[in-house]
């Protein structure tokens, strides 16, 4: 995982990257002892401590996926887009209502001396019509939005569980190095307290027991550290997950396999047709050409149309019956500038979409040679690498017991089995990232393809 110094690394450094019967005897003392003295404070609680998590149930990494896109919670906010902006068509596609106005009043009426009163009223209804093809053009707007909507949800959903497999798998290294670390750390530990119950003679056991006491501290540590790595991203996966933050979370050993990688000219093309960035940006273009259009049918003006029903009646009725007309005249605004700028967003999508493809391709290309590079390296593993390790690695223990094995060789079995263990977990955390993030760029599902010689995730 990212940010965790190899245990390798951090053994070199210990040892100043030579081995135990390389240094003299005064200085290798001298480092031995000032490793145990300096970490004996901060490291005593920890080597104490067990593996977090060992009584948690284990769940299957494909079931940790399917739990977080069924519970995520943020996925109610791209559910609600989708309803909003279907709202918004539904409003695009509504005629205006009519309006209906009325006026009531008195009369008045004076000829040759004489005058008299009356009431006088009139009453309308109107309803304006768009401009031919205007409500069309409004509704295919709208219809882009819901795509757009729709392709959000769904690339969301991809990252998503992306993120959900990669944080499992991280989780899963994370155990297995604490686990793995522990038992090293224990193995040293045993050991250092059964020479602290043997009579020195010379001193040559005392200091192979400081080498025990040592290492004990140093791998207590990097079981620790991977614990707290582990707790971390648990943290993260149950967020995702919509679960408390405290819930426990193991996660067993899956059967993922990593098939062999496709040619780069087949992952362009179905990145080109399936990417979701690329789809929203030719959807974005798609709406922008509307929008254009809609912006050109509004210089023509809608037209308010009604009938009337006026009357008055003072000294004698009058009843007027007819049909109204009202429509701007467009002398000064002809809508110039919102064309203006409905083409100016035209060429910004056109633009976007062309850099997207960019983008997309050269992402494709850095990834695809990535997966390759760490398929081909595990094209050159023998499956048991890590089991033949680890019993190495209990055999030295046996016969270092019994005085058949050095302690440069058992201390070295040691941290190449831990190193092993780390390079071969790594390995395959960077190749299911880089095929994680092939599959949300081009949509192809690696999986589906028939996988390479017997690459799983157990160890």
């Amino acid at each position: 995982m990212s940010g965790r110094v190899p245990f390798g690394a951090r053994l070199r450094f210990a040892f100043m990257n030579q081995t135990i019967a390389q240094l003299p005897c005064r200085r290798w003392l001298v480092a031995v002892a000032a490793t145990g003295l300096s970490g004996l404070l901060q490291l005593s609680n920890a080597a104490e401590s067990p593996p977090a998590n060992t009584n948690a149930p284990s769940i299957a990494l494909d079931a940790l996926v399917a739990d977080v896109l069924e519970h995520n919670p943020e996925l109610n906010f791209y559910r609600a887009e989708i309803a909003a902006v279907k709202g918004e068509r539904r409003t695009a596609a509504t005629w205006a209502n009519p309006e209906v106005s009325t006026t009531v009043g008195q009369k008045q009426v004076r000829s040759g001396g004489l005058s008299d009163e009356g009431v006088a009223w009139s009453v309308s209804v109107q309803q304006t019509f768009e401009y031919p093809g205007r409500l069309a053009l409004r509704k295919a707007i709208a219809n882009r939005q819901i795509e757009l909507a729709g392709l959000g949800y769904e690339q969301f959903k991809g990252a998503l569980a992306a993120r959900a497999r990669e944080l499992a798998f991280s989780i899963f290294i994370a155990q297995e190095n604490a686990e793995a670390a522990h038992a090293v750390a224990d193995r040293y530990q045993a050991l250092a307290e059964t020479m602290v119950q043997r009579e020195p003679a010379g001193v040559t056991p005392l200091l192979e027991t400081r080498i025990l006491e040592a290492n004990a501290l140093i791998f207590h540590r990097h079981a620790s550290q991977a614990t707290l790595s582990a707790q971390s991203e648990v943290l993260e996966l149950n967020q995702l997950r919509g679960q408390p933050l405290e819930s426990p979370v193991r996660v067993s050993a899956a059967e993922l396999k990593f098939p062999a990688p496709l040619e780069i000219g087949v992952l362009l093309a179905a990145a080109r047709t399936n990417n979701f960035e690329l789809r929203m940006r030719q959807a974005e273009l798609a709406q922008q050409g509307f929008s254009v259009s809609l912006a050109k049918n509004e210089r023509f003006p809608s037209v308010t149309i009604g009938p009337f029903l006026s009357e008055e009646s003072a000294a004698d009725k009058e009843r007027i019956l007819g049909v109204g007309i009202s429509v701007p005249v467009p002398l000064w605004n002809r809508n110039a500038g919102k064309i203006q700028t409905a083409n100016a967003r035209l060429q910004q999508a056109q633009t976007l979409l062309r850099v997207s493809q960019l983008e997309v391709e050269r992402a494709v290309t850095t990834r695809a040679a990535a997966y390759q590079t760490k398929t081909e390296e595990m094209s050159h593993w023998r499956a048991d690498a890590v089991q033949r390790l680890r019993e190495a690695a209990e055999l030295a223990d046996r016969h270092y017991r019994l005085g058949a094995v050095p302690i440069a060789t058992y201390v070295e079995l040691q941290k190449q089995y831990l190193d092993g263990l780390e390079a071969v977990l790594e390995t395959r955390h960077e190749a299911l990232a880089a095929a994680q993030e092939l599959q949300r760029l081009t949509g192809i599902n690696l999986n589906a393809a028939p996988p390479a010689k017997g690459e799983s995730l157990q160890p």
